[in-house]
């Protein structure tokens, strides 16, 4: 089905929340950096500072006042190009005592072509000029020749592991049902790199111990929900973009079931919705935003009506959605920041107000204030 028939027809089918230009209190957008070269991902450090990952190859210490620190040293080589590039990055949760960090990056192939998503771990020195004692904690198998859908979302869990969305990296999107290999999964590790024992498929011959999910595309963003559980979205192809509670072991369909259709038109497969065995996204977009970065909010600071919405970065169209839901079901959409730019990051601070990455040449990290 065409991309804009299928709108018409979910939009009937009471399938899409109806959607807001404008928020019922839209905060006030505050600069807080800027001259950022594509950023991808931030994290918080203390005393209000910030770090910061550019796609091409460098993370720079952001200061409370805005200030950018020179890229720091150690930085492994990455294989910046397209899609790939140095991606997302965050702070242990007991960085104050540790200074630890882990960060994705598209990992070259040592004298050949390919790459593939890796998760490194390093500590931030003292100094906060470089990274010591960095070690790679997982690289995704095989690598391919192939500058797409690298995934590389980070989230800690409550009870310290570690998940990794991993793109199928474009040109092997069967592989994405297979559990042989890294492709189109979410994997679960621990802190060093190993696979948790209660992993779903640990003890399954021919399974690859890491995976937690399958079936996925390129999942650009990650986060808990208040009550702890894992959620992330994940792009579409032409339209299909989704949004998944990644359960251990279930299958989320790609590309046998799908909501979008190949770039320029035409059925994905069978073109089917709906098989057994494979589970269906809580919400989709049609057509695309392209979304990338995700973030529940948790404060007061905007307000009652906020506590508990979810934010999402549009590529596409270059805006934030606040998500209303209810009983797990969204109900509504608003659209934040029109205009400004493409969003590649959101997340809430320390200070429990929202924080945005702008994708561009002269990127920006921006403050939202309540207003």
């Amino acid at each position: 089905m065409h991309s804009s028939l299928l709108r018409t027809t979910l939009l009937a089918a009471g399938v899409l929340a109806a959607v807001s230009g404008t928020a019922a209190a839209a905060p006030r957008p505050e600069l807080v950096a800027s001259g950022l070269e594509n950023p991808w991902g931030v994290t918080f450090l203390p005393a209000g500072r910030f770090l910061v990952t550019e796609k091409a190859g460098r993370m720079r210490v952001v200061e409370a006042d805005g200030r950018l620190g020179a890229p720091l040293a150690g930085v492994p080589p990455v294989a910046a190009g397209g899609q790939g590039g140095l991606l997302d990055v965050l702070a242990d949760s007991d960085f104050e005592k540790n200074r630890t960090l882990y960060f994705c990056f598209s990992e070259p192939e040592a004298g050949g072509s390919a790459n593939g998503t890796a998760l490194a771990r390093a500590q931030l020195s003292a100094d906060g000029n470089r990274l010591d004692d960095l070690r790679i904690i997982f690289s995704q198998r095989p690598k391919v020749a192939s500058r797409a859908h690298f995934g590389c979302r980070i989230v800690e869990a409550k009870d310290g592991t570690l998940f990794l969305t991993l793109g199928d990296r474009f040109s092997r999107k069967e592989d994405a049902q297979a559990l042989d290999n890294h492709l189109g999964k979410l994997v679960r590790i621990s802190k060093d790199g190993t696979a948790p024992a209660d992993n779903p498929f640990v003890r399954r011959p021919g399974a690859l111990p890491e995976i937690w999910s399958y079936g996925h595309r390129n999942g650009q963003g990650a986060t808990l929900a208040p009550d702890g559980k894992l959620w992330m979205h994940e792009h579409g192809p032409q339209g299909g973009d989704e949004i998944n509670i990644p359960a251990p072991g279930r299958n989320y369909g790609w590309p046998v079931i799908t909501y979008g259709e190949n770039y320029g038109g035409g059925k994905i497969g069978e073109g089917i919705t709906r098989k057994e065995g494979m589970e269906q996204p809580l919400h989709y977009w049609v057509p695309s935003i392209a979304p990338s970065g995700m973030a529940f909010l948790t404060s007061d600071r905007y307000g009652g009506a906020w506590k508990g919405n979810l934010f999402v970065g549009s590529l596409k169209f270059g805006y934030l959605d606040r998500i209303e839901l209810r009983d797990g079901k969204v109900v509504a959409e608003h659209r934040l920041l029109e205009g400004r730019a493409r969003i590649r990051d959101v997340k809430q601070g320390p200070d429990g107000l929202l924080y945005v990455l702008t994708d561009q040449s002269d990127g920006k990290l921006i403050r939202l204030l309540p207003d």
